[in-house]
């Protein structure tokens, strides 16, 4: 695909991830003018939106709520509008940790211990020994993450973690090093591994500059790293495809991925993870985007493209980068 478009890149809107949803939206519209689209904006602040009638497709940077549960993306289906990403149904799954690992689990991937707990008043669970960790069933970004080191701060840890959404997910803590894998079109990414300079990744350590360390291509041996590779293809397929994903592990000591969750629409700031992984790939940001682009105009229903379309879209794309 080399023509321009008319692209609606939705940014903002209305959940509790709006000022890293405008940062994504705002490197995406200045990439796709760059590649010489036409580029509109819509911000959906309170969950309404109207598009030009001359819209080709939505390029989707939002993130949480309405953008990520499955909402945006059947108001687009309803009106017959391509959108990036994935699709309603798997969105909705997806955005669900507990249904996401249940899914997960059921294709064979290694997932931690865990209940799920809704009473403010509860005890500590048994059957699941500490540190725990506690995330908001419905949340993403790492909001509502707590973790709990001692009985004396599971009180606390839980109402934090509920002010987050209804449900809270309490795992076990599983020790070893956090990676994520970025999935386009059918394709693994390099795997790129999160570091916090100190402590957990956790809300401040993940938007706090500086904080984090992130190696990509992590520092795995070929077998290790396809293992991985092969497990974020894994997860994808078990929520029931997209066009792009990013799906989160714990690597134990002994090389065993284990799963953490599915994003469905990834950060996309110039250093956001996906695009640190396409990076490393030999893909540009801007190349990134209009990949985004071609896969939800070609296949906008299915996962993933037909082999001989992807041979032919990278063929494309490397001739391309021999012109410049």
């Amino acid at each position: 695909m080399s023509e321009s478009l008319d692209i609606c890149v939705m940014l903002g809107g209305p959940s509790s991830e709006r000022e890293v949803s405008l940062q994504s939206g705002a490197a995406v519209v200045e990439a796709l003018r760059g590649l010489g689209h036409r580029v509109s904006e819509i911000d959906p602040v309170d969950g309404e939106f109207r598009l030009q009638q001359n819209t080709d497709i939505v390029f989707l940077a939002l993130h949480g709520t309405f953008g990520e549960d499955g909402t945006v993306q059947a108001k687009l289906d309803a009106l017959g509008v391509p959108y990036t990403g994935c699709g309603e149904a798997v969105s909705r799954l997806a955005f669900d940790k507990v249904a996401a690992k249940r899914a997960c689990a059921e294709q064979g991937l290694a997932t931690a211990k865990d209940c799920v707990v809704d009473d403010p008043a509860a005890g500590m669970p048994e059957g699941i020994e500490l540190p725990l960790v506690l995330k908001p069933v419905c949340q993403g970004s790492s909001i509502g993450l707590e973790f709990v080191e001692s009985a004396a701060a599971w009180p606390s840890g839980l109402a934090k973690s509920l002010e987050g959404g209804g449900r809270v997910l309490v795992e076990e803590r599983i020790e070893g090093r956090e990676v994520t894998v970025g999935i386009v079109g059918g394709q693994p990414l390099p795997v790129v591994e999160i570091t916090p300079k100190r402590g957990a990744y956790d809300y401040a350590n993940k938007y706090t500059v500086g904080a984090t360390e992130y190696t990509c291509p992590a520092a795995f041996g070929a077998e290790a790293m396809r293992r991985i590779q092969c497990a974020g293809e894994q997860a994808l397929f078990a929520v029931g495809g997209g066009n792009c994903a990013r799906v989160d592990f714990i690597v134990r000591a002994d090389g065993e991925p284990v799963f953490l969750e599915v994003n469905t629409l990834p950060g996309m700031t110039e250093t956001s993870l996906l695009p640190k992984a396409a990076a490393a790939s030999g893909t540009s940001f801007a190349e990134l985007c209009q990949w985004l682009v071609e896969l939800a105009v070609e296949h906008p229903r299915r996962w993933p493209p037909p082999v001989e379309k992807q041979i032919k879209r990278r063929g494309r794309r490397d001739a391309e980068r021999g012109k410049n």
